[in-house]
């Protein structure tokens, strides 16, 4: 794994767009169907929006129903972190991060399809779709 990006948020609100700061910072969720990616049929990679790690592979892209990108697995388990989440008062959740750069991504949850059984619900926002790469590049 690379070693890890620290930015100040000052360096972080220049680099991203306000609704991708706000995601990736700020732990904030875009509405659902309206994210760039949720319905993205095209083969490729989906990289972190604040750092450019790979972190899914449309291989792995499946239609959950739920109006945002899901995944049954990561690329590489190792460019993907996970928390606990309480934000929600009648809900705990698994927060999603990038391993390298701390930005939020979504969450998983345990009703995905086989193999993994996962659904990594991300945010479209956080992402940056290359279609020019496959995954092991």
């Amino acid at each position: 794994m690379a070693e890890k990006i620290q930015k100040t948020e000052e360096e972080w609100r220049e680099q991203l767009t306000p609704e991708q700061y706000r995601v990736t910072r700020e732990h904030g969720t875009e509405r659902a169907f309206i994210g760039e990616y949720w319905d993205l049929k095209e083969e490729g990679v989906y990289r972190c929006v604040a750092c450019g790690t790979p972190l899914f592979s449309s291989e792995t892209k499946y239609d959950s129903s739920t109006g945002w990108p899901s995944f049954y697995a990561p690329i590489d388990q190792q460019n993907v972190e996970t928390e606990e989440d309480r934000s929600l008062f009648f809900m705990l959740r698994t927060e999603v991060h990038c391993a390298v750069c701390g930005a939020h991504q979504g969450h998983v949850f345990d009703d995905g399809p086989e193999p993994t059984g996962l659904r990594y619900c991300i945010n479209s926002a956080s992402l940056d779709f290359d279609p020019e790469t496959g995954p092991d590049e």
